[in-house]
């Protein structure tokens, strides 16, 4: 293994060879016909420009299909993961891992969506008190992921919570799925929930909805 000093010395030797070669390079230039650095400015240049461009399209689409592979595995990790887990706590949090992981889309998730929705509902649901708000608000707000409309009743009743992260995630779920049936109850809200997060994320849930069929 090298040791620290001897790594020392071969970044300077590199550097020593970086900045020989960029000398000798000014050296030759200068040396060359104007006429032969004009066609290099109007021939060379150009050409290194595209090809440079052309580079870095390849690099940006090379690490985008590498960062959706990456997604793609740990998607497919969490999944297992979920589907073998006994616990429940521990099913709750995978569960929550794994949509954030999918971009909160349910694309390649139809599988476990009825897995996901009779979990979320049921801690939206059971998950009682102030200290079990984080569980109730994000199963609320990861319903509405599923665009699932047979859950409309269940956000709309935890609008209605005791604690106003749970009801501004209830918003977010609705306007998620572009629950319009739910339009009248988030007007109501946007006007009158007495916490500001929630009024902001009632008026978003609208906004959604606004082009949305009646």
């Amino acid at each position: 293994m090298a040791t620290g000093h001897e790594q020392g010395q071969a970044n300077l030797t590199t550097i020593a060879v970086l900045v020989g070669l960029i000398v000798a390079g000014v050296w030759i230039w200068k040396r060359l016909p104007v006429d032969t650095q004009e066609r290099i400015i109007d021939q060379a240049v150009p050409v290194a420009a595209g090809l440079l461009v052309l580079g870095l399209l390849v690099l940006t689409a090379g690490w985008r299909i590498r960062r959706r592979v990456t997604q793609r595995r740990e998607r497919d990790r969490l999944v297992a993961a979920f589907q073998r887990e006994t616990v429940q706590e521990k099913r709750l949090e995978l569960s929550f891992a794994l949509i954030e992981c999918n971009a909160y889309r349910i694309e390649s998730l139809e599988e476990i969506a009825p897995s996901l929705k009779d979990l979320w509902s049921m801690t939206l649901q059971r998950a009682l008190g102030d200290k079990q708000h984080r569980a109730r608000g994000l199963a609320a707000s990861h319903l509405g992921v599923l665009q699932d409309t047979s859950v409309v009743p269940l956000l709309m009743k935890a609008l209605e919570d005791d604690h106003a992260y749970v009801r501004a995630c209830a918003a977010l779920g609705l306007g998620r799925m572009h629950a319009t049936e739910a339009r009248d109850r988030l007007t109501q809200v946007a006007e009158d929930d007495g916490d500001q997060t929630v009024r902001s994320r009632a008026r978003e849930a609208l906004d959604q909805m606004r082009y949305a069929k009646p």
